[in-house]
């Protein structure tokens, strides 16, 4: 099994509706990305974090699925809307 853990600070200019969008959009690739086994998200309610504003913890059987998930059409299209909303992005992957 493949942990893949991204952590994102938002651009101050960013909607502020844009964590609650990211985190149902997010989720509900579950079932439609094919090698996305889970996907949890993580909005952070104190809204004064300098580190981060939203955190996901998704998980594959392997790396080859963490692979074709990364350019999965669904994924290519929520980054197409989200990526322009982030200052910076923390990520680890590891094996379980």
């Amino acid at each position: 099994m493949v942990k893949h853990i991204v952590m994102f600070k938002l651009r101050s200019d960013a909607p502020a509706d844009a964590p609650a969008r990211a985190k149902a959009e997010l989720e509900a690739m579950v079932g439609v990305a094919p090698t996305l086994r889970s996907m949890e998200v993580g909005i952070d309610y104190t809204g004064n974090n300098p580190t981060a504003d939203l955190v996901l913890t998704s998980t594959f059987d392997d790396r080859e699925g963490l692979a074709a998930y990364a350019v999965s059409e669904v994924h290519v299209a929520f980054l197409e809307w989200f990526r322009p909303l982030i200052a910076t992005r923390t990520v680890v992957d590891y094996e379980k």
